[in-house]
């Protein structure tokens, strides 16, 4: 990830520090390292929204945390022949997916479109773990072992921001931050309040 970007996610960290959401991500992240091996992360997403930013995030962090298995598979709607051979896996990857592999579906759309719906479908049904990240998609969040649904509304991030940090948490998983406390936050604002403090 790039030091923008990496500063934007801690910054974006910090202000949800107090919220469900860093919980939720991290326990999706859990379940994307429990994929057993390396081209067993499937990930999918719409045939106008393909996830090309997630896929390369993900596979950052795999390289930078040493965990191969976090190395997704972007399976593709469409793929020109002549793609490079990682980048013509198309939809018929779906029906071979197992158990060990999981399926991460990513829907920026309010519903995913049924054929996708039929693929993942078939793909839990031969025992792959399918993860989601929807926008309140309610057939697609009911397919999933487990997701995260984003309503755009009232969400105090993006739909992008929350791929950003379901990714980073992916890639640390010893990482175990902390909420503040009240008193934290209590101290925090007084500070703030007061100014530095003077020493005699």
């Amino acid at each position: 990830m790039g030091g923008v970007e990496a500063h934007h996610v801690a910054a974006l960290r910090e202000l949800l520090a107090a919220t469900p959401w860093l919980d939720r991500t991290e326990e999706l992240a859990r379940a994307l390292r429990h994929t057993r091996e390396p081209g067993g992360l499937l990930l999918v997403g719409t045939a106008e929204d393909e996830p090309w930013h997630l896929t390369a995030h993900l596979a950052d962090e795999s390289r930078y945390a040493g965990l191969p298995q976090l190395s997704p598979t972007l399976v593709r709607w469409d793929p020109p022949p002549d793609a490079p051979a990682h980048l013509r896996i198309g939809l018929d990857r779906l029906a071979e997916a197992r158990r060990g592999e999981t399926l991460f579906v990513v829907n920026p759309a309010p519903a995913a479109p049924v054929p996708l719906l039929e693929r993942v479908d078939d793909a839990r049904r031969t025992g792959a773990t399918i993860l989601a990240l929807d926008q309140g998609d309610p057939e697609l969040s009911a397919l999933a072992h487990d997701a995260i649904s984003l309503d755009p509304s009232n969400a105090p991030l993006s739909f992008d921001g929350l791929q950003h940090l379901v990714s980073t948490a992916a890639g640390h998983p010893a990482e175990r931050r902390r909420r503040p406390g009240l008193r934290d936050r209590i101290s925090r604002f007084l500070d703030v309040v007061s100014g530095p403090r003077v020493l005699d």
